[in-house]
C-alpha cells in the first residue's frame, strides 16, 4: 500500500515567520532519500524528527545545516533561502546556530576548555581573559566546569556530549541542532542529557531540532514531532497527537498503524510486513541506513 504524506501541521501564530521552513525538499543519491519533504519549525519550540534507519532524517539535518544542497525544493533559516546564499552569507547564518553531533565531535588534541573556546577564537575578537570566562560559563551551564583542563580521552560518553553541547552554545545560538543525542548512552545518562536539553531550551530561549529514533527521549523533550518514512514526511503534529496514536488500538489506517508500530517498537505490523514483502536490494539498502 502507498502511504500518503500528510500536510504540514502548525500551531504558529498568524503572521509569524517560521525560524526554519522546508518546502518540497528532494535529494537523490543512488535512490531518492528525501521525497518532497515539508516542515516548519517555530521560534522557541523543540521539534523532534524521527523515523527508522534509512528514513532520511540525518540527510534532512545535513540540509538544515547547509552541509548538503538539495536537488530541488527550498530551505529557509531566519527567512533566508540557504540555496541562494554565498559562502560569506552562509557563514553568517551558521554563526546563529549550534550543533551537537552524535559523538560530541571533540578535537582529541585539545582540552575541553580549548574545544569550547574554539568558536569564540574563530568568530569573535574577544581577548583571552574574556574567552576564558565565557568558556567557564558555558561549561557551568552543562555541568562540566570541573572538566575544563581534561582531555576528551578522559571523559565518559555522557561527559563528551555535555562538552560538545558547551561548544555548541559558545556563540549564543538561536537554534540548536542535535544529531541522535542519546545514542550510545545508558538510560540514566540519556535522561540526564534530555533534561539538560530542556533546561537549556528554557534558559537560553533557543529553538531546538532533535533527530532521533529513541522514543523515550522523543516523548520527554518534544513540543512537536515529525515522522519520516522512506524519505517522505508522514506526519507533523504536537506530541499529544503522537501519544494518542501510540496508545490507541489499530484502526486499519495504514499510515497511522505504521506510525503506531514505530512508536511502540512492536515486532509485528505494517513496517515488518512491508520489509518482508520488499525486494532484496531495497531491504539491504534499508539495513545499511542508505
Amino acid at each position: 500500500m502507498t502511504l500518503q504524506p500528510q500536510s504540514v501541521a502548525t500551531n504558529q501564530p498568524e503572521g509569524e515567520q517560521p525560524v526554519i521552513r522546508v518546502r518540497d525538499l528532494v535529494k537523490t543519491f543512488d535512490r531518492r532519500v528525501l521525497d518532497g519533504v515539508n516542515l516548519d519549525v517555530h521560534k522557541g519550540e523543540t521539534m523532534v524528527i524521527m523515523g527508522g534507519s534509512g528514513c532520511g532524517k540525518s540527510t534532512l539535518l545535513r540540509h538544515l545545516i547547509a552541509s548538503l544542497r538539495p536537488d530541488s525544493g527550498g530551505i529557509e533559516l531566519f527567512g533566508q533561502d540557504l540555496i541562494k546564499l554565498d559562502h560569506e552569507q552562509l557563514d553568517n547564518v551558521r554563526r546563529r546556530f549550534g550543533i551537537l553531533f552524535q559523538s560530541g565531535a571533540l578535537f582529541n588534541s585539545m582540552t575541553v576548555g580549548e574545544n569550547v573556546a574554539l568558536p569564540l577564537r574563530e568568530h569573535t575578537s574577544l581577548d583571552d581573559d574574556t574567552i576564558d570566562i565565557m568558556v567557564r560559563i558555558k561549561l557551568e551551564l552543562v555541568g562540566m566546569r570541573h572538566a575544563v583542563h581534561l582531555m576528551p580521552a578522559e571523559l565518559s560518553g555522557g561527559m563528551k556530549k555535555r562538552a560538545g553541547l558547551a561548544r555548541a552554545i559558545a556563540l549564543d545560538p538561536e537554534i540548536l541542532f542535535y544529531d541522535e543525542p542519546s545514542a550510545g548512552l545508558d538510560p540514566v545518562t540519556s535522561a540526564q542529557i534530555d533534561q539538560l536539553m530542556m533546561d537549556l531550551a528554557k534558559k537560553l530561549g533557543v529553538t531546538t531540532v532533535v533527530v532521533t529514533h529513541e522514543m523515550d527521549s522523543a516523548f520527554r523533550i518534544a513540543d512537536r514531532m515529525a515522522m519520516l518514512d522512506k524519505g517522505r514526511m508522514l506526519k507533523v503534529a504536537p506530541r499529544a497527537e503522537f501519544e494518542a496514536i501510540r496508545d490507541a488500538d489499530p484502526t486499519g489506517d495504514f499510515t497511522n498503524d505504521l506510525i503506531r508500530q514505530f512508536l511502540r517498537g512492536d515486532s509485528t505490523g505494517p513496517l515488518t510486513s512491508r520489509r518482508k514483502n520488499s525486494g532484496y536490494e531495497e531491504d539491504i539498502l534499508d539495513a545499511a541506513g542508505m
